[in-house]
């Protein structure tokens, strides 16, 4: 049974590339299979989702056209779902949390982001993660920030320091780490996304670009983690 499925959406610049279109344009089809991705994930009764939308390198080295067009989409994307009863994350009573160092986005998006996570506070049956300059390094820096933070005020003890201390520092703290992590693009590595969760975590790699994959890619994928034997280390 998959409880958590994280997903790394790779390969839209190339698919727009491929169709003889501006990389952007490539953006914004994968925008759309995300949805259509959601709606899969949820009929299939997966509780958490963590999607890797926009890293933190990314946000230092693509262009800033680029980038304008990917913050632009995610804009028209969050107005939707305050606005749309009708929008997946509302229909599916999705809560949607953002991860990543969200406060280095444009203050325009950063608000809206606030505001989807208000929005969806209260909704229990599914859970969108949503990384958005988001680098898992990062993401293990800010906790040992924030746990020495406590050290020195005396509210922890180097003795006390564990695994789930760490855990609880994470960005996904009080979730499941994943089960599954499925990459598409062709490429075979995790990029920096979820370091300290992913140890067992299961790994598939699709050769499709993300705009392309279907929902019977889901359905391999699903079937095949289920004939996967888990040993946790064991």
């Amino acid at each position: 049974m998959i409880n958590h499925l994280a997903l790394i959406l790779d390969g839209n610049r190339r698919f727009a590339k491929h169709i003889m279109k501006n990389p952007w344009e490539g953006h914004r089809i994968g925008l759309d299979k995300a949805r259509q991705a959601i709606e899969w994930t949820c009929n299939h009764g997966i509780k958490y989702i963590t999607a890797y939308v926009l890293s933190y390198e990314n946000l230092k080295t693509r262009p800033a056209l680029e980038l304008n067009y990917i913050f632009k989409y995610l804009e028209d994307e969050l107005d939707c779902v305050l606005e749309d009863k009708t929008h997946i994350v509302n229909r599916n009573n999705i809560k949607v949390n953002f991860i990543g160092r969200t406060d280095e986005l444009p203050i325009m998006l950063r608000e809206k982001l606030g505001k989807v996570a208000e929005h969806t506070k209260n909704n229990s049956e599914f859970v969108l993660n949503i990384a958005l300059a988001y680098g898992g390094q990062q993401e293990v820096v800010d906790a040992v920030k924030h746990i020495t933070e406590k050290a020195m005020k005396g509210i922890l003890s180097p003795a006390q320091l564990n695994e789930d201390v760490i855990k609880e520092h994470l960005y996904t703290n009080g979730q499941p780490f994943p089960d599954l992590i499925i990459r598409t693009g062709g490429e075979k590595r995790l990029s920096n996304f979820l370091p300290f969760q992913s140890v067992y975590s299961e790994l598939m790699f699709f050769d499709k670009h993300w705009p392309e994959m279907e929902e019977s890619d889901f359905l391999e994928a699903f079937k095949e983690f289920e004939n996967r034997k888990r040993r946790f280390g064991n």
